[in-house]
């Protein structure tokens, strides 16, 4: 298979790289200066694309600095809304499914269960409408594409929660972390499986229940507070760096952007149509904490 991704640094752009040449199919990162998504136009995306001849795109470029987009809504929304339409409008042209990757902040953060790809969508910040817009872009211009919600994204690139803790850990003794905000936390590796198999999916079926929102995070759930304490105890048991975690409340640390306090998704709808279910978050990190405190990455 051959596999056409946007933004080639992102943690699940270098995830499906890797993932994707192992299991011996052809992905082809695409950067910015090819396809910018705040700026190209769709004949050019259109043209990047067909020197690209993927047989499937991965959408999974995005403007990801929650509580900056809020200081930014017009450079947020063109890179999460404006830009992913455009795209699937070029792959759409070439007859390229496309896979586009969303977020849990497309809904308010309230209830107390996880949330299903039908209940109704309700961003509270700049980065939630922007993805939330560009789902609609995207399904708007390709009718062949798959959206895919996921959460809490980690892995040994980029920035990331994890890696920040790991960082305040070689300086610190205590973290205070937030207890009382609860979601799936998902490895970036994970989430490339998932989507080589639904990828491969939609390859070989055209069925329109393979396409659509799907939502897919990692097994279980936590809080970040409990994630904090995972990866702490991980990173002692292999000599790394630990520290004590002080649970606060989202009061007590505020931030720009509103975060959602249940960013639980409930991803039977994808284990049923398309037989992909991640593996427990506690299982991916500690694959994602061998690589980064066995091989000293924290940093970058």
């Amino acid at each position: 298979m051959r596999i056409a991704v946007t933004g080639r640094a992102g943690q699940v752009a270098q995830a499906l790289i890797e993932r994707g040449r192992a299991a011996g199919h052809d992905v082809v990162p695409i950067g910015r200066e090819a396809i910018d998504l705040a700026e190209t136009a769709t004949s050019a995306m259109t043209a990047a694309l067909r020197a690209a001849a993927p047989q499937v795109l991965v959408s999974a470029a995005a403007y990801t600095a929650v509580d900056k987009a809020e200081a930014e809504p017009d450079l947020a929304m063109a890179v999460n809304a404006a830009g992913p339409g455009r795209l699937a409008q070029a792959a759409a042209e070439l007859r390229v499914p496309v896979i586009h990757l969303s977020t849990d902040y497309v809904f308010d953060g309230s209830g107390s269960r996880p949330w299903r790809e039908g209940d109704p969508t309700g961003p509270q910040g700049v980065y939630g409408a922007g993805k939330l817009a560009g789902e609609l872009a995207v399904a708007a211009a390709q009718s062949d594409s798959a959206i895919l919600r996921t959460a809490w994204v980690y892995s040994p690139w980029g920035a990331n929660f994890v890696k920040t803790m790991l960082r305040l850990a070689e300086s610190r003794e205590e973290v205070g972390v937030v207890a009382d905000q609860v979601g799936n936390p998902t490895s970036a590796l994970a989430i490339a499986d998932g989507v080589i198999a639904v990828a491969a999916n939609l390859l070989a079926d055209p069925a329109p229940a393979l396409r659509g929102v799907f939502h897919m995070a990692g097994s279980g759930e936590a809080s970040w507070a409990d994630l904090a304490e995972a990866v702490f105890a991980a990173s002692a048991a292999r000599g790394g760096p630990c520290a004590t975690v002080r649970r606060i409340a989202t009061a007590d640390y505020p931030t720009p952007a509103r975060r959602p306090a249940n960013s639980r998704l409930d991803c039977r709808r994808i284990e049923a149509v398309h037989d992909v279910r991640l593996a427990p978050w506690q299982d991916s990190l500690e694959a994602v904490i061998d690589r980064l405190v066995g091989g000293k990455d924290i940093a970058k």
